[in-house]
C-alpha cells in the first residue's frame, strides 16, 4: 500500500460518526480528532458545553461538528436524535460508544463495604456503561444494518480485564461491555453484512473527572496510595493521555482493520501484560 492509499484510509470526508459522551475528555478528544480527519461528527451527550479549549481547537479542523443534547438510556429520544443525523447528513457510518463512568455509591472503600453498596447505585452504574452501549447499538446500528456497512466502536475498560479493587460494579458493567461487543460483532457479521464490524477499546489508567482524586491527592497533585500502585504496575511508568487512544481508534474505523472485529484492543501501557514482578 503506497502513502496516498494510507492517507485515504484515514480521510473520512463525507462520513458520519457518532461519539456518545463526546463532551467527556476521552469523548472530546476522539470527536476532535475525527473532525480533524474531515468527518462529519455528532456529539450526543446530556452536557452540550463543550471545554473552551477543545472547542477552540475543534474550530480549526475541516470537518464538520454538531452537539445534540440527548439521554443515551432513553429509546425514544435517542431515536428522534438518530432521525435528525440521517436527514441532516444522509448516513451513519460510524459509532463510538464513548459514555459512561462510575457512581461514587457503587464504590468500596476503607468506611464502605461490599455488602453495603446500594442497590440504586449499582443499578446506576451498570445502566450508564452497559445500557449506555447497548441502545445506541440497536438505534444507531439499525441504521448501518440497512446500508449493509458501518463500524462501531465501544469503550471497554481495563478493569473488564484485569480485577480492580474498590470499582465493583463498574467493573462488571465493563466487562459485559466487552462480551457485548464479541456477540454483536458475531450478529452482524452474520446476520446483517461482513462489512459491519464491532470492536472495542479498553482503555488502562487515564486521568477523567472521574477517577482523578482518586490517583492524585486534591490538594498536593501528588500521587496517592492507589495512583502510586498503578504506576508501579505499568511497564510503561505514567498514565495514558487522552491522544493515546487516537492511533487505534482511527485504525479501527479505517478500512486498514477489514478483517477485524469482535476485539478488545487494551490501550494500557502494558499493564494488562504485567505480572507484578
Amino acid at each position: 500500500m503506497n502513502l496516498e492509499q494510507i492517507n485515504k484510509a484515514f480521510d473520512f470526508k463525507e462520513k458520519t460518526v457518532v461519539v456518545t459522551g463526546g463532551i467527556g475528555v476521552l469523548g472530546s478528544e476522539m470527536a476532535c480528532a475525527l473532525v480533524g480527519c474531515n468527518a462529519n461528527v455528532v456529539i450526543i451527550d446530556k452536557v452540550t458545553k463543550m471545554n473552551d479549549e477543545v472547542e477552540k481547537r475543534i474550530k480549526t479542523y475541516p470537518g464538520t461538528y454538531m452537539v445534540m443534547g440527548s439521554d443515551i438510556l432513553d429509546r425514544t429520544e435517542l431515536q428522534k436524535s438518530a432521525k435528525k443525523i440521517y436527514d441532516e447528513f444522509g448516513s451513519i457510518d460510524y459509532l463510538i460508544n464513548a459514555a459512561g463512568g462510575n457512581h461514587p455509591d457503587a464504590t468500596t472503600s476503607d468506611n464502605k463495604s461490599f455488602f453495603d453498596l446500594p442497590a440504586e447505585a449499582i443499578q446506576f452504574t451498570t445502566d450508564l456503561n452497559l445500557l449506555g452501549t447497548i441502545i445506541p447499538c440497536q438505534i444507531f446500528g439499525n441504521y448501518m444494518a440497512e446500508k449493509g456497512e458501518g463500524v462501531i466502536v465501544n469503550i471497554s475498560s481495563m478493569a473488564a480485564i484485569r480485577t480492580l479493587s474498590r470499582v465493583v460494579a463498574y467493573s462488571a458493567a465493563k466487562a459485559g461491555v466487552s462480551n457485548f461487543t464479541q456477540w454483536l460483532a458475531v450478529y452482524m457479521a452474520k446476520e446483517y453484512s461482513a462489512k459491519i464490524r464491532v470492536n472495542a477499546i479498553a482503555p488502562g489508567f487515564f486521568l477523567t473527572k472521574q477517577n482523578k482524586y482518586l490517583l492524585t491527592d486534591e490538594k498536593t497533585g501528588e500521587l496517592t496510595d492507589r495512583g502510586k500502585t498503578i504506576i508501579a504496575h505499568t511497564p510503561m511508568g505514567r498514565f495514558g493521555d487522552p491522544e493515546d487512544l487516537l492511533g487505534a481508534l482511527l485504525w479501527l474505523l479505517s478500512s486498514e482493520s477489514s478483517f477485524v472485529t469482535g476485539i478488545v484492543l487494551p490501550i494500557d501501557g502494558g499493564f494488562s501484560a504485567f505480572g507484578g514482578v
